[in-house]
């Protein structure tokens, strides 16, 4: 499967969440909901997921394997960088 699209659906500085994202792969499928989260050791992704009966979150979708997660996460993470970059360039402008 190919990644063909990352969508930059919302952007926050509020909190350790940066940002929500959603990702097409092979212009067929779409994940939502996939959060950027920024760590003590830098960026990651965190999978959609949904809280259980015994108050556990358990991802909806996810990778199967550490290469197509390391994949996806350098996908999201290089678009979320440009969109952050490009939002702070307008926030610059806009005075």
């Amino acid at each position: 499967m190919k990644i063909t699209d990352v969508r930059i659906r919302k952007i926050t500085n509020e909190s350790k969440m940066k940002a929500v994202v959603s990702v097409t792969f092979d212009n067929e499928f779409v994940v939502h909901d996939i959060k950027v989260i920024e760590g003590e050791k830098g960026m990651f992704i965190a999978m959609p997921s949904r809280k259980t009966v015994n108050e556990e979150f358990k991802d909806i979708a996810h990778p199967i394997n550490s290469d197509a997660r390391d994949k996806m996460q350098e996908a999201i993470i290089s678009e979320y960088q440009k969109a952050a970059v490009q939002m702070s360039d307008t926030a610059t402008t806009n005075f």
